[in-house]
């Protein structure tokens, strides 16, 4: 099972809006960059806008950044696209044996693991800003022109 792929295409969105802030942001155009439909590309930017990483305006105005890159972490990003519930990352089979040994005895012990991976995935995705997600995609576009 994978992580949603909204979280990918917030970060493509976000990192569109900031490297070619004077393209028309439509959701059609802002689509053509991810390749996926405008449908799915509008629903990211709601979700988006509802934590008021950008701003939208109606009919064909288009995104912007609300925010500047330095004030949004990639947490807050895969926080805004409700990638998985809070504190549910991993999601453990729910009815093993009682009877068994390991059946009686395996959701606590994957709990605690699971979650202390969950925590330490967050603080990395914490600690890692759109700036310096942008600053990097910036070189690899310039090393590729």
């Amino acid at each position: 099972m994978k992580i949603s792929s909204r979280f990918s295409i917030a970060v493509h969105i976000l990192s569109l809006l900031a490297i070619q802030p004077s393209g028309h942001s439509t959701s059609d155009w802002i689509a053509g960059s991810v390749g996926t439909n405008p449908v799915i590309i509008r629903r990211v930017l709601g979700q988006l806008k509802k934590v008021k990483l950008v701003t939208v305006r109606a009919g064909s105005g288009g995104a912007f950044l609300a925010k500047s890159l330095s004030e949004i972490n990639l947490l807050a990003v895969y926080r805004a696209v409700d990638v998985v519930e809070e504190g549910r990352l991993f999601h453990i089979h729910e009815e093993p044996n009682p009877a068994c040994p390991v059946g009686a005895n395996i959701q606590a012990v994957l709990e605690l693991l699971l979650s202390r991976a969950q925590e330490a995935m967050e603080k990395i995705l914490a600690d890692v800003t759109m700036e310096e997600l942008v600053n990097v995609l910036s070189k690899q576009i310039e090393a590729r022109a």
